[in-house]
């Protein structure tokens, strides 16, 4: 990941976002990381086989970006995103986002479209019913206890702060539970061209990543095999001398080359 890395930090919206920009290019990929996450742990495996200028952000409260006397919102995570993307004068970048920061990025298309060009939208989610049965029960009694340890090593590695660690569990998992459903006009409004993807044995549905990829008008769907976050190396689902995550990144760049 150090190949011709630069990184930062930007102040957006009262805090101070952590940045990573990687490659040249003339529309950067943004990557946008899961909930409990860092750059490393949803993409340290994916992000080097990606062509082009690439940035990695880090969102509110996770990793090595400051927090805010705020819950967290998909939409306020939108909303930094784009004010860093003025803060380094881009005009218009391809979203990509795993997990939480998939549904960020629908967010990101639905308020910031003058700012999109493409989406990748990896295992994301707009309606709670488009988790596999029991997730949000689950959510509900989750603590730092059961989080990954793999997460939790990453985030201390990076900001050696328990609080802070603390801190972002318990606003990642309030910001779950107290997910509301997205209208289906708004996922309809997103006009830029789309690549939806998820797993076979995902958290979210088959059902749900289908509707969602139906009702963005130019959108593409790709499911391939494994679990959450398998396909792309996320640290916590992994394999080695698997050839997937390699895939992945080819369907990314031809999609992002059409």
């Amino acid at each position: 990941m150090e190949k011709n890395k630069t990184f930062g930090y930007a102040p957006v919206n009262g805090i101070k976002m952590y940045y990573e920009i990687y490659g040249e290019g003339d529309i950067p990929l943004v990557l946008i990381h899961g909930g409990g996450s860092t750059i490393e742990t949803s993409f340290s495996n994916i992000l080097p086989l990606l062509s082009g200028k690439v940035i990695a952000v880090e969102l509110q409260a996770h990793g090595r970006t400051s927090d805010r006397d705020e819950p967290e919102s998909f939409e306020q995570d939108a909303d930094d995103v784009f004010a860093l993307l003025k803060h380094l004068k881009i005009e218009k970048a391809n979203i990509l986002g795993f997990s939480n920061g998939a549904t960020t990025t629908l967010q990101i298309a639905i308020r910031h479209p003058e700012a999109v060009n493409k989406i990748v939208v990896i295992s994301g989610t707009y309606k709670r019913d488009g988790m596999i049965a029991g997730f949000f029960e689950g959510m509900e009694k989750a603590s730092l206890d059961n989080m990954p340890e793999p997460l939790k090593i990453a985030y201390l590695k990076v900001n050696p702060n328990q609080a802070g660690l603390v801190t972002m569990f318990n606003k990642d998992k309030n910001r779950m539970i107290n997910f509301k459903d997205y209208a289906d006009e708004d996922i309809q409004s997103i006009k830029a061209k789309a690549l939806i993807m998820v797993a076979d044995h995902d958290v979210i549905t088959l059902e749900h990543t289908i509707k969602l990829s139906r009702l963005i008008q130019n959108a593409q769907l790709a499911i391939l095999p494994g679990i959450h976050g398998s396909f792309i190396g996320e640290v916590c689902t992994v394999k080695d001398g698997r050839k997937i995550v390699e895939m992945t990144a080819n369907l990314i760049d031809e999609f992002l080359s059409q």
